[in-house]
């Protein structure tokens, strides 16, 4: 076992200010002897806790064949336990004045619970119990199945241009990684899927050495930890080595053109989606930037440009999907009675080509390190987003302390680095462009 106390008073920067410590988050780490991950933040300012069970466990982790798994364990460990009978998960939360729920993506599942302070104990015995004594049998599954295709019938296949953006671009972005498949998995992969198949990876990746568990708010630490050892410390540790070989995709050498017939839409849309670089990149923080230039707001650049002065789509914005091992930015426009996708396509790459160009004004720059600086304040300010923050640094970065210093990456960016980075990888040899057409309107492209 080793334990860590982390004080945070002797800070990597020497230039943070008197408000700035205003803010500092204090917390205690250990691990387990099975390597649970276990990190402790003490607020005893309002009366409740916030648990959450982070699993490194995403669509990632599945193979060919067998995809949508991580997602449908996201249900399947609501069913019950061994001690917890179906559907009493979060009748237990509620019941006790709390609520509870979970997410999975590409890299990881999380499950989460508020409660009075005095509850601590609930919340760690159910977290336990979904961890050692999960119901992973056939009455369950077949529930979780039914339930898990009825979201993906409502969710993506009945909703405008979801399909396209979740399923049909990663498959073009990715060759080899796994980021090519839905996070909710296909029909067929649902409907193949064995008890066996699910309780093998259950036992694989639902163990503590491939947890964080994390408690923020009103506790006393030493019985804390008292309770996680009593309740985790006899779950036995998972026998796989969790370290992954990484996937290296081939450098895109051309631009991938796709028309996608889309039956649930009316308006045809252009998406040009790029393939970038991991999380812990420092483009990715440049990318994340330039993302709030472009989209954020009535005064970002294509909401002004785009959509308001040439009134060229009708909505119009960027997103980045950052990932452990790449990331995804996407531009993307409806069009306007009269404008062709061709013509969109034109007016939005002219936009990039004048940022590639001619970068960021000082005005555009210094208000985007103000968001990111309130935003960081912010994630920060309830018990739920410290908790989510120690998870996320400790899991990706294995750093737990810089949701204390992480907004100085943000703080350093300079007008160089957004035209390095977007001449790097905003170009349209790097992307998919995609055209979502309804399926009366499939000429409506070249």
């Amino acid at each position: 076992m080793f334990i860590t106390m982390i004080l945070n008073n002797n800070l990597n920067s020497k230039n943070f200010n008197r408000s700035k410590k205003l803010y500092q988050i204090k917390f205690f780490e250990e691990k387990l002897s099975n390597g649970l991950h276990v990190i402790l933040h003490q607020d005893k300012t309002n009366p409740l806790v916030s648990v959450s069970v982070l699993y490194h466990v995403g669509s990632k982790n599945e193979i060919p064949g067998k995809s949508g798994f991580a997602h449908f364990f996201e249900h399947l460990m609501f069913e019950g336990s061994k001690n917890v009978k179906k559907g009493e998960y979060f009748k237990y939360i509620a019941s006790n004045g709390g609520k509870n729920n979970a997410y999975t993506n590409h890299d990881e599942t999380c499950y989460y619970e508020i409660l009075p302070s005095d509850r601590l104990p609930l919340a760690l015995w159910l977290e336990s119990e979904r961890m050692l004594h999960a119901k992973v049998d056939e009455e369950s599954i077949n529930i979780q199945r039914e339930v898990v295709k009825e979201e993906k019938k409502m969710r993506v296949e009945n909703q405008p241009y979801v399909k396209a953006i979740s399923e049909i671009i990663p498959s073009l972005l990715f060759k080899k990684h796994p980021y090519k498949y839905p996070i909710i998995g296909l029909y067929q992969d649902l409907d193949n899927a064995t008890e066996a198949d699910y309780r093998e990876f259950y036992k694989t990746y639902y163990v503590p050495n491939n947890a964080i568990l994390v408690v923020s708010g009103d506790f006393d630490m030493d019985e804390a930890r008292k309770l996680i050892k009593k309740y985790f410390s006899s779950i036995p540790k998972g026998k796989r080595n969790f370290r992954m070989k990484k996937i290296e995709e081939e450098p895109m050498k051309k631009e991938i053109f796709y028309t996608y017939i889309d039956k649930n839409t009316k308006v045809p849309g252009v998406f040009l989606s790029y393939r970038v670089p991991k999380l812990t990149s420092k483009d990715s923080y440049v990318l994340k930037m330039i993302d709030h230039v472009f989209s954020s707001g009535e005064s970002s650049r294509i909401m002004k440009n785009i959509v308001n002065t040439k009134q060229s789509a009708s909505y119009a914005g960027s997103s980045l999907d950052t990932m452990e091992d790449y990331g995804i930015f996407m531009i993307y426009g409806l069009i306007n009675p009269g404008v062709s996708l061709d013509e969109l396509t034109k007016i939005i790459d002219d936009e990039i080509d004048l940022l590639k160009e001619k970068g960021v004004t000082k005005y555009e720059l210094e208000k985007q390190k103000n968001y990111f600086e309130k935003k960081f304040i912010s994630d920060n300010y309830s018990m739920s987003g410290i908790t989510a923050n120690l998870s996320y640094y400790s899991l990706y970065y294995h750093d737990a302390d810089l949701i204390n210093t992480d907004i100085e990456k943000y703080k350093n960016i300079s007008p160089e680095d957004i035209k390095k980075v977007a001449n790097k990888y905003l170009n349209k040899n790097n992307r998919v462009r995609l055209y979502n057409v309804p399926d009366n309107d499939h000429t409506n492209n070249k």
